[in-house]
């Protein structure tokens, strides 16, 4: 993925959030050509000349210092994870071959890891959202419509990302999917700037892009922000409304793969759901 017209992609949807108003600048009123700061704008108040400013839009100045950057994000109002992508797609690491990379796998001590949280959902992610191992309870809470052996596939294998725009039972699931469906296209946002030679996840993005207006919607506002916890509202068709902490984990020894773990408040209605749910996993009653 060639990150420099992400790189004047992103600028561009930051600026257009601001109005010179916000940054101290005289409206004289009447249209602007473009929402928010104009170019010329920004590179005033950042210290830069509107030319240098542009080139480094136009991702033709892969050299910027840490103060040119900083200045920038300063007067865009960047957060720590929107400065952190700005670095990421200024400072390109240096390209290399896309190649197709090996099958990923789960390590047997991970899978072994998995099936001990026993009535707990849980589940491993790849490097580009792939499934590559879940337990039961994850299956169960988040794809029962799919075979439970299907991440055993590669190839195959089902994802995160595609089933959330893709898949009807899955954007049915979310009781706020347009929060989670933001989520996940902040998170490949990263994803992509990190690793700009990642074949599948460039082709994952580019076939979400063409088949669901909505990813493309949400791509090109170019949400970014880091995804490691959030509580979800799920209406599960077996077990009905659930309310629950979803928790992300890298595993940093594992190849870019994370762990993802449900669970819910004690003595809840959505812990009972949970139960539940287990019984009907395990043959036992909830």
């Amino acid at each position: 993925m060639d990150v420099r017209p992400e790189l004047g992609d992103f600028l561009r949807s930051r600026r257009a959030r601001l109005r010179p108003a916000d940054v101290g600048l005289a409206d004289y009123g009447g249209r602007r050509r473009v929402p928010g700061l104009r170019r010329e704008e920004l590179a005033q108040l950042a210290g830069v000349s509107a030319g240098y400013y542009t080139r480094l839009e136009q991702g033709n100045s892969p050299n910027a210092s840490d103060s040119v950057l900083d200045a920038i994000a300063r007067v865009l109002r960047l957060d720590a994870d929107e400065r952190a992508h700005l670095y990421a797609l200024a400072r390109p690491a240096a390209p290399a071959a896309r190649r197709r990379a090996r099958p990923e796998r789960v390590r047997p001590a991970l899978r072994l890891m998995l099936d001990s949280f026993a009535d707990t959902p849980a589940l491993i992610m790849g490097r580009a959202a792939d499934v590559l191992a879940w337990n039961r309870m994850g299956h169960a809470l988040l794809a029962g419509h799919l075979d439970a052996d299907a991440p055993d596939r590669p190839g195959r294998r089902p994802n995160v990302a595609r089933l959330l725009f893709l898949d009807e039972h899955t954007r049915e699931l979310y009781a706020r999917w347009r929060d989670k469906a933001r989520d996940t296209v902040a998170d490949l946002r990263q994803a992509a700037a990190r690793h700009p030679d990642d074949r599948e996840l460039a082709e994952l993005v580019g076939e979400l892009a063409m088949k669901s207006r909505d990813f493309a919607a949400l791509w090109s506002a170019h949400p970014v922000h880091t995804c490691a916890h959030h509580v979800r509202d799920l209406d599960h068709p077996l077990v009905g409304r659930l309310t629950l902490h979803n928790e992300t984990l890298s595993l940093p020894g594992d190849d870019r793969q994370r762990l993802a773990v449900f669970y819910a408040e004690p003595g809840s209605s959505s812990a009972a759901g949970l139960s539940l749910l287990a019984g009907l996993v395990n043959g036992r009653p909830g």
